[in-house]
């Protein structure tokens, strides 16, 4: 049986080239900095999001939880979305390692507006947490990977700076935004304080993140990093295969916003699954399946049981990511699924009840 993985763009595995990497990694401490392949990428990432230093973590959620913690005071209040992934999937992390207080925005469209973000700054009184950070997520998730554009994160820009506060992006899929408008990161990074972005989701990479903003914030990152588990040692095995990602593998990403547009469009055909065409922007896919009368874990192991991996992170909808393990002979076999399971869920809820 053909297996299709759409679950997350984190079942990649990494190349060849990769491996062979990790296997010849020139390596050193990395707690002394002295890790010359971490150095490299290091330098590599800073340089490709236009700021000053970079700091390798071992994955996006310590990456924006060193970030956090870099930028804020415990009693402090953050601005985010309340789809955001730091607010709905990392552990709380914000309020149990940070002590942040979270002032969440409506951001279901995948975007925050300048001026609700400016109107939830809190004024400035002995009664009131401070607000000092305000984070964005681009690409977002939860919206299905709608990208926040270089524009619209000036105008967050501008609210953060006239208020003296520090914008951070959660920028897991940053490149995959890039790569779709077809625009240098910088474009998006250039506004934003700090960002952290994953090697091992499109990327391929095994593990590892980046988070990239001012040499005094890595500082504090590294510190941070650190407290919560995250030095390393020859950490040159992770960062070797990071290394071949920033340099060959952000490209090919365009290969995956192509089968996502496949899969959407041949899903939208399908009566009873219903997709907002304009929001698959890059490479993840909601389809609503809510107008079928089914139960949604019912449906997505009807889909399992057939090959096709897909996961919900809420009712009545259906998640589907691309990425570089899903060839088109799998997207034109996924929707063959989706059809003959559609089709059963038909038939059983036209059987007579009793």
């Amino acid at each position: 049986m053909r297996i299709v993985e759409l679950r997350s763009d984190t079942f990649t595995m990494p190349t060849e080239e990769m491996l062979e990497a990790i296997k010849n990694a020139e390596l050193g401490n990395d707690g002394y900095r002295e890790d010359p392949t971490v150095n490299k990428l290091e330098d590599m990432a800073a340089e490709m999001m236009g700021k000053e230093d970079a700091l390798l973590v071992t994955s996006g959620t310590q990456g924006n939880l060193v970030s956090l913690l870099a930028h804020t005071n415990p009693g402090e209040e953050v601005i985010l979305g309340r789809y955001s992934h730091i607010f709905m999937y990392e552990v709380g992390s914000l309020a149990f390692f940070a002590g942040l207080m979270a002032n969440t925005l409506d951001d279901r469209s995948g975007h925050l507006r300048a001026e609700e973000v400016k109107d939830a700054i809190r004024p400035r009184s002995i009664y009131f947490p401070r607000t000092s950070l305000v984070c964005i997520e681009d690409t977002h998730m939860m919206a299905g990977g709608i990208i926040v554009k270089p524009e619209e994160i000036k105008e967050i820009r501008d609210v953060t700076e006239a208020h003296n506060l520090k914008l951070h992006m959660d920028g897991a899929r940053i490149f995959n935004a890039a790569v779709a408008l077809g625009v240098d990161v910088k474009q998006f990074t250039r506004h934003v304080d700090s960002v952290m972005f994953c090697l091992s989701k499109g990327l391929s990479c095994p593990i590892g993140s980046i988070v990239a903003g001012d040499s005094e914030f890595i500082e504090k990152a590294r510190r941070f990093r650190l407290m919560a588990g995250g030095g390393m040692r020859q950490a040159g095995i992770i960062a070797a295969p990071g290394i071949i990602a920033l340099e060959k593998m952000i490209g090919r990403l365009r290969e995956d916003h192509e089968n996502a547009r496949v899969l959407a469009e041949g899903l939208s055909k399908i009566e009873g699954i219903r997709i907002d065409l304009e929001k698959v922007q890059t490479n993840i896919v909601l389809a609503d399946i809510s107008s079928l009368g089914v139960e949604t874990d019912s449906f997505i192991k009807a889909l399992y049981s057939r090959g096709v991996r897909t996961e919900s992170l809420e009712k009545g909808k259906v998640r589907m990511v691309t990425h570089r393990g899903v060839t088109r002979e799998d997207i034109e076999y996924a929707i063959r699924v989706f059809q003959e399971v559609v089709d059963e869920s038909k038939k059983k809820n036209a059987e007579p009840k009793g």
